[in-house]
């Protein structure tokens, strides 16, 4: 059936687990980039650690304060992986929760969900139109250029 517009293109991303176990010592590297420690779950016996008490991550180091042993199960659970987005071959898109909470990919969802924090360096170049839902933080080292023309909007 034919129609008007870009063609509809969906992408989805599934999370991602590391199997660790048999590592010793306190560093490990992570198999993707991480922007800091709330992107991860990590596991140590099956028991989950907390982020930056138990652990510090960032790109692909991984870091935990206790010494990890051979016989330990130790695991790493992506959460920045697990992505669902949207788009019109435009450039769109975004994570968007229907009415009963539920992951969608599409537009006709109620909400539009997004992180509170910018944690990569992020340019709106003149001919682009920016939203974002507030309060939105930008991460210490991490730039957010809205060029002569462009605009941004926090709402």
């Amino acid at each position: 059936m034919p129609y008007l517009g870009l063609s509809p293109a969906v992408q989805t991303t599934a999370m991602d687990y590391q199997d660790l176990t048999g590592g010793t010592g306190t560093g490990f590297t992570l198999d993707h980039p991480v922007a800091n420690a709330s992107e991860i779950e990590v596991f140590v016996n099956n028991v989950r650690q907390e982020p930056t008490v138990a652990y510090t991550a960032v790109g692909t180091s991984l870091t935990m304060t206790g010494s990890i042993v051979a016989t330990d199960d130790f695991y790493v659970v992506f959460q920045g992986k697990a992505l669902v987005t949207s788009s019109t071959g435009g450039g769109g898109g975004g994570t968007f929760k229907g009415e009963n909470g539920e992951i969608n990919a599409g537009g006709g969802d109620i909400f539009r969900v997004h992180q509170q924090q910018l944690d990569t360096d992020t340019t709106i170049d003149a001919d682009e139109n920016a939203l974002a839902a507030g309060p939105l933080t930008v991460a210490t080292g991490v730039t957010l250029t809205v060029t002569s023309g462009g605009n941004l909007v926090i709402a």
